[in-house]
């Protein structure tokens, strides 16, 4: 597995820790997939991962539906251990059972100007993308001091993030440089972004962003009929409009899906050789597409459904994991309190 890496000055002795995680607004897409849970997969046999739910984080933008939030942590918990997570080797946690980490947020907040969130290009960038203009919730605004609590309170020291993530764990890097100046020692881990050399799946419309707003995802649960729907629809090559018109492979999704997920490496560069010349058709290629992707999402999908029979154990995979990291998450805290002089008793 190849993957970019920014480096971070500071390493923890022993074993590398990983924190990683989502929102749960919804199911997990093909998206998701790519740019991460495969990743996971690998990452619980080389780290100790962590992956958090990020429930309280969910509610910056999503106040008006706290639903949507709470039945999703099932959905997105079944997507994980479908996709081969083991909660024997990999600690799913809830992020809102944690109430240490909304203490760290808090002291962290000290730490970091309002100004400095606002110049954050990842935060300024979404502010635009919801429309905020002023109107910005202050969770919304404080979410790099969220994170920064969530890395900092497992110690992490590799974060996988999308490229546009990565001013987050610098901010992060920033926070736990100062906190450790402040405290005249190093409490708190530098952690370094691991971002995978898959970026961002388009939609299949073709749109830069997979999004299940813009309902243009595969997600990870559809059925043979609804995969088969939406390769349909896939966007190819405006341009080639007759079998015999040579095609163009750039922002042709197709192949850009096929680039992730076929394995047969060396048919494919046939295909895309055999494609670019002229003499092969917008259908071949799909029905390729939709046999691989049928073939991959398959066994995922049987195993979602079994395991779906039986929400309490699903509950219970949440509650062991949460423990385990609320553990670890009062340590951390305890450590800054002290720091800060804030132990008494």
């Amino acid at each position: 597995m190849s993957q970019q890496e920014t480096t971070a000055p500071q390493r923890p002795a022993g074993p590398q820790i990983i924190l990683t995680g989502d929102r749960p607004t919804g199911p997990l897409h093909l998206g998701h997939y790519v740019g991460s849970l495969r990743n996971r997969v690998a990452y619980q046999h080389e780290y100790k991962q962590f992956i958090m739910l990020a429930d309280s984080q969910a509610l910056t933008d999503n106040m008006d539906d706290t639903n949507k939030v709470h039945r999703n942590v099932v959905e997105v918990a079944l997507d994980y251990l479908a996709c081969g997570i083991d909660p024997a080797k990999s600690t799913i946690l809830i992020q809102s059972q944690i109430p240490e980490l909304a203490e760290l947020t808090f002291y962290y907040l000290n730490l970091v100007t309002v100004a400095r969130l606002e110049r954050n290009p990842t935060v300024k960038q979404e502010i635009v993308l919801r429309g905020f203009e002023r109107d910005i919730p202050a969770g919304f605004l404080t979410y790099p001091a969220s994170q920064a609590a969530d890395i900092s309170a497992f110690k992490a020291s590799v974060v996988p993030v999308g490229e546009d993530q990565i001013p987050m764990i610098e901010q992060t890097n920033e926070i736990v440089r100062k906190f450790n100046r402040l405290a005249n020692k190093d409490i708190l881990v530098e952690c370094k972004a691991v971002v995978p050399e898959v970026g961002r799946l388009p939609g299949i419309d073709g749109k830069a962003k997979m999004s299940k707003s813009l309902g243009n995802v595969i997600n990870l649960g559809a059925t043979a009929d609804e995969i088969k729907a939406a390769v349909k629809m896939v966007y190819t090559d405006p341009l080639h409009l007759k079998v015999s018109d040579p095609g163009h492979l750039e922002g042709n999704v197709a192949f850009i899906y096929l680039d992730a997920f076929d394995t047969e490496k060396a048919a494919l560069q046939e295909m895309k050789d055999h494609y670019v010349r002229g003499g092969l058709g917008d259908s071949v290629v799909k029905k390729r597409l939709e046999v691989v992707l049928q073939d991959m999402l398959a066994p995922i999908r049987a195993r979602r459904e079994e395991l779906a029979k039986d929400k309490g154990y699903i509950m219970q995979v949440l509650k062991e994991g949460t423990m385990r990291a609320r553990e670890v998450a009062a340590k951390t805290t305890d450590e800054v309190k002290a720091a800060l002089g804030l132990s008494y008793f």
